[in-house]
This record gives C-alpha cells, sequence and structure tokens, in this order.
C-alpha cells in the first residue's frame, strides 16, 4: 500500500472526494490487517472526534472493501489489544471412532458386495467379525446404520469406490388366479422373468428370476430364448436347485409361463400352478422386486447377446445364486394386525438374515428338505467363505466375464 502521501485528515477528505490519486494493493488478509493498523495508529484514531472517525472507518472501508460490521470488529479488537490480528477458531472435535482405514474397510466391502443397503452391509460387517472372526472388522462391527451413511460421504470413502421390455399378456386358461399361501413353509416360488436389452433390433437374452415367498431363497437361472426348447429345461433346472421340496408357482401373466409346456412340467412335480390376479400389483412382487435389487444390479440394463446365455448361466451357478442364499442379508417383515384388521408389517432389524440362515430358522427346518439333503451339507457350503470371501469372487468371476463378452463382441 502507498498512501504515504496521506498524512492528514485533510488529505484524507479530499482523497474520498476523488481529487488525490493513491494506488493501493495488498497481497494478503495479513497485509491487510497490518495497513488496518497502522492506519489506526497513523491518525491516532482512539483520540479523534466522531466525525473524524466517521472519516477514517470510510476510508479504511473503501480502500479495504470489508463491510461496516467487519470494519468495526477489527477497530475494537485493536483497541482491545492494540494490535489487529487474524484469530484462529477453536472449534470443539469430537474424537474420532473410526479410523481411515475402517472406512476404507467399509469401501471395501461395499465394491465386493456392489453396495447394499445400510441395514445389510452392518449385518456383513458383523457376520465378518463375529461369525468369521476377522479382527479388522472390530470396530466396523459396532457401527450404526446412520453413521455408516455419513462414512460413505467422507472423501476417504469416496476416493476408493470408483447400472425393459414388458412382457404382453395373453389370456389362457392354465393356473389358478389367486395368491398362495405359504402358511410359514418354504416351497413356494415367485418366478418373474428379465430381458437383457434389444440392440439394432436383436434381441439379448433372458434371465428367470425364482424367489422362494417365506425364505428368500433365490435362484437365478440365464437362457438364451424364452420359447419352449430352451425355457423348459432350464426351469426343471432350476427347479432342481432348490433344496426343499417345492409346493407353489406363482408368476405373473407372461406368456413364458402361462402355457401348456410350464404346466405338464408342474404337474408332473406334483406343483401347484398359481397366476396373478387382476388389479393386485403386489402378487408378485417380491420377484419383482429382487429383479432390481439382484438382477439388474449385478447385469445391468446394457444389451448381452443371447449367445452368451450358457457362459452367464454358468457364472449364476457357480458365483451368483451361492453368493445371494448363503451371504446376501435380506429383511423379513413381521406381520401384525391393527385394530382396523390391516395387516401391517415391519422390518426390524433383529430380523435380517440370509436365506440360508431363514430356512434353518424355520421349526422342524429339516423335514422341508429334499431326500437325501441335511445341513451339513449345506452347512459346508455356507462356511466355506466368508461373506465378503464369496462377494470377491463374485466380483471378480463377473468382471471376467463381462471382459470376455465386450472383448469378443468389440472384435
Amino acid at each position: 500500500m502507498n498512501d504515504t502521501s496521506l498524512t492528514t485528515l485533510d488529505q484524507v477528505r479530499a482523497f474520498l472526494a476523488g481529487t488525490v490519486a493513491v494506488e493501493f494493493s495488498f497481497a494478503t488478509t495479513a497485509d491487510r490487517y497490518a495497513w488496518i493498523e497502522q492506519t489506526l495508529v497513523r491518525f491516532d484514531y482512539a483520540r479523534l472526534g466522531k466525525a473524524d472517525k466517521g472519516l477514517v472507518r470510510r476510508f479504511v472501508q473503501k480502500l479495504t472493501g470489508y463491510s461496516r460490521a467487519q470494519l468495526a470488529r477489527l477497530i475494537a479488537r485493536q483497541r482491545v489489544s492494540g494490535r489487529v490480528r487474524r484469530q484462529g477458531l477453536a472449534r470443539h472435535r469430537f474424537p474420532r471412532r473410526y479410523t481411515a482405514e475402517d472406512v476404507r474397510l467399509l469401501a471395501h466391502t461395499d465394491t465386493l458386495h456392489s453396495t447394499l443397503s445400510g441395514p445389510a452391509t452392518k449385518k456383513i460387517l458383523e457376520r465378518e467379525h463375529r461369525v468369521f472372526g476377522h479382527a479388522q472388522y472390530a470396530r466396523l462391527a459396532g457401527l450404526s446404520v446412520s453413521h455408516l451413511y455419513n462414512l460413505r460421504q467422507q472423501p476417504t470413502y469416496r476416493a476408493q469406490r470408483q447400472t425393459l421390455t414388458q412382457t404382453r399378456p395373453t389370456r389362457v386358461p392354465i393356473g389358478e388366479r389367486r395368491q398362495p399361501q405359504p402358511q410359514g413353509r418354504p416351497g413356494f416360488l415367485r418366478v418373474d422373468s428379465v430381458h437383457q436389452g434389444d440392440w439394432d433390433g436383436r434381441k439379448g437374452l433372458y434371465h428367470l428370476n425364482a424367489v422362494d415367498e417365506v425364505t428368500q431363497w433365490q435362484v437365478i437361472a440365464t437362457v438364451e430364448k424364452i420359447s419352449e426348447r430352451y425355457l423348459i429345461p432350464a426351469l426343471a433346472a432350476l427347479l432342481d436347485d432348490f433344496p426343499f421340496r417345492l409346493l407353489g408357482f406363482h408368476a405373473d401373466n407372461g406368456s413364458e409361463y402361462i402355457n401348456h409346456h410350464v404346466a405338464r412340467l408342474l404337474n408332473k412335480l406334483l406343483i401347484e400352478f398359481t397366476k396373478s390376479r387382476a388389479r393386485q400389483t403386489n402378487d408378485n412382487a417380491l420377484a419383482e422386486s429382487k429383479n432390481g435389487s439382484t438382477v439388474r444390479k449385478h447385469f445391468g440394463y446394457s444389451h448381452i447377446p443371447q449367445h452368451w446365455a450358457a457362459r452367464v448361466n454358468a457364472f449364476n451357478h457357480a458365483y451368483l445364486n451361492p453368493y445371494l442364499v448363503f451371504h446376501r442379508p435380506c429383511f423379513f417383515p413381521e406381520l401384525s394386525v391393527d385394530a382396523h384388521g390391516r395387516q401391517r408389517k415391519r422390518y426390524r432389524y433383529q430380523d435380517m438374515m440370509t436365506p440360508y440362515d431363514k430356512l434353518k430358522s424355520l421349526p422342524q427346518a429339516e423335514i422341508f428338505l429334499k431326500p437325501g439333503l441335511c445341513f451339513a451339507t449345506l452347512d459346508a457350503r455356507a462356511f466355506a467363505f466368508s461373506d465378503n470371501e464369496a462377494a470377491s469372487q463374485l466380483s471378480q468371476a463377473r468382471q471376467r466375464l463381462f471382459q470376455q463378452i465386450r472383448g469378443q463382441d468389440a472384435a
């Protein structure tokens, strides 16, 4: 600041009137504060009258660009301490419970599981520490769901983390139009189809998604087309993958299921065939919700050519289906009836578990298993890998699969 020519209040008054030229610039805030202090001392601000103080204030305000309130605070600071200096803010900070390593571990877990909901992720963190004995998850095992979302917003987390064609209904007198009534028994399936997109008029492959209503045990099969030639063998293999006896098969009104070929297959297996009712959108909601939370989450919406169906189905059988039933936690609602007779559903965290754990928790669960199958055999599969290890294998296999698909199709 070059204002040495201003030594009297008359010169300051002339400067403010615009008759005196003065060059001024400040490199830093500290320089600006130092100049304010020097100016107040030069004109002996504390001894000036009210009018002259206002003159000096207008002068300082014009050269610094500070507001009247800010300038008043700085002058008061100079009057008390004799100095105009920046004051550091002594903000209170709570001690950090979760370290940067914990945040990176959370990001790693979310990467493996494709970012599940907060409660599902919390359940996996607990299982990693308490069931599988991984000590590095000790602090995260006590993480609350609300703070889990806070950690997902931290820069450390963000630095480590790097998305249908409707079927036409047909009126065919096959299957009973009603909602299944499992009454707590496994074996009542909800089934739906997911089309993997079109590209330049070429159809993509199809996923068959079957979910047990009671345990949420889920099996996904992939076919090239949903014609009889491909659908019936895949459907028979899909039904055989369930470890318990099947009692019901419920689908919407799509023609891929409402036909005589599927009806004969189900009749041969002594499985009851039902279909969704008109204007009852929740009849097949379980399967449709799983379409988004599992099928679309792992395969996305992009076109996958039909000739990849066999390899995708092998991926389902080896990695995706075991992960869904043994390692992915699900909410299970608690039903209650209010005073007006309406059913209420509560989704409690303590009721969250994997489909396999849900099956084992049923009363006399052994009686529902298929002949020759026992829980010891299923336990060997369930605990062969931890949740994160299974998710890591799934992620790596899916990455190899999509690299092959992109590489060959691009060629």
